[in-house]
């Protein structure tokens, strides 16, 4: 990814630059508002990473006007705010995700691959809104799921689980893998909730078919849509 940092403490951007670099990624920073607002705009960037205490333009503000004039590029806020309303008033400036500081870098760095997988699947979706396997449909433009010819009602959960599944055909998806595409990265694993809903998807997509069961469980590991 090519990266666009804007954080106005000279060691927080050093060591975040170095690590993302280590990581393959392409960084360049910003150490202001206003540079960092000239810099997106005027540059091809996968992503920005706005703090949201900067100088001569704040990060909330700087998100807003970027989002005005891109829809593209993706945000992620990075700041010592942390309180629900400071992550609502984040995400309403228009951010894709937010992280509190103190962080662990290994979260920066598994949000920033989520929010990559994010943008590939739009992309995947502007092209083809139509994912089939064997003789399961789901169109992702009206989130609607056939099989046999026969609509398949999904709730929203439901709904991005077999997406989920359907992008990873024949592919085996540990509970943990689901849970941070499904869920988010605050789910509780130790709960059976994976589980339960796997099982309501089973009972809509597999069972009074001709062409059999398409989710099977693989002991120890986790899930996997496959024919049999």
């Amino acid at each position: 990814m090519k990266i666009l940092l804007i954080e106005d403490e000279p060691k927080v951007a050093a060591f975040i630059k170095q690590g993302l670099e280590e990581h393959q990624h392409t960084v360049e920073v910003a150490y202001d508002g206003l540079t960092g607002e000239r810099a997106a705009l005027q540059n091809d960037y996968d992503l920005a990473i706005i703090d949201v205490m900067l100088p001569y333009k704040n990060g909330l503000e700087l998100c807003t006007t970027i989002r005005s004039r891109t829809s593209h590029l993706l945000i992620l806020m990075l700041t010592a705010l942390n309180t629900t309303q400071d992550i609502v008033d984040g995400l309403q400036a228009g951010a894709d995700d937010y992280l509190a500081k103190p962080f662990h870098f290994s979260e920066l760095l598994a949000r920033i691959q989520a929010l990559g997988r994010r943008q590939q699947q739009f992309v995947s979706n502007a092209i083809n809104p139509v994912l089939t396997y064997a003789d399961l449909t789901l169109n992702t433009y009206t989130k609607t799921a056939s099989r046999e010819g026969k609509e398949i009602r999904l709730t929203a959960r439901e709904y991005s689980l077999l997406e989920l599944f359907m992008r990873n055909s024949n592919k085996v998806l540990s509970r943990i893998q689901i849970a941070e595409a499904v869920w988010g990265f605050d789910f509780d694993t130790g709960t059976n909730t994976i589980d339960v809903y796997i099982n309501y998807l089973r009972n809509k997509i597999d069972k009074g078919f001709n062409g059999g069961q398409l989710i099977h469980t693989v002991i120890g590991m986790g899930y996997m849509m496959k024919l049999k």
